[in-house]
């Protein structure tokens, strides 16, 4: 099984999507973080105003903090490796780096459809439709 560890700076929630300024980059990437979840791999996020243990427990993100600052955070870890740092990734990014697909699916009418798909393509007068 794969992990993912997320070590994210100081935000007002666990995700930072909250209030009324939110991050479409933040909306996305937690998109991108459910969807891992639903596909098994194993996710720990950490907020470094909500959980600084964390980030002194461990020595790498310990040493990348003092050698980077917390102006590099956030950190992704996968499987234990750090593979970005300053920037969140894109769902394709994301998936791309865990191996495996991210696609968002929605069960429309019966039908499984791309969420990307025109809204129209499968939404009628159904109450519960799309």
């Amino acid at each position: 099984m794969k992990s993912l560890k997320i070590y994210d700076g100081a935000m007002c929630c666990s995700t930072g999507v909250c209030g009324t300024d939110v991050d479409a980059e933040l909306v996305e990437f937690a998109n991108a973080v459910k969807l891992a979840a639903e596909k098994g791999v194993d996710v720990k996020r950490y907020n470094l105003a909500q959980e600084p243990s964390a980030f002194v427990e461990n020595e790498q993100v310990k040493n990348l903090l003092a050698e980077k600052s917390s102006n590099a955070l956030p950190f992704i870890f996968i499987d234990d490796e750090l593979k970005l740092s300053e920037i969140y990734p894109t769902t394709a990014q994301l998936a791309k780096l865990l191996g495996i697909e991210l696609s968002a699916k929605s069960s429309c009418c019966g039908e499984t459809k791309d969420k990307s798909e025109d809204k129209e393509s499968c939404c009628d007068d159904t109450e519960g439709c799309c």
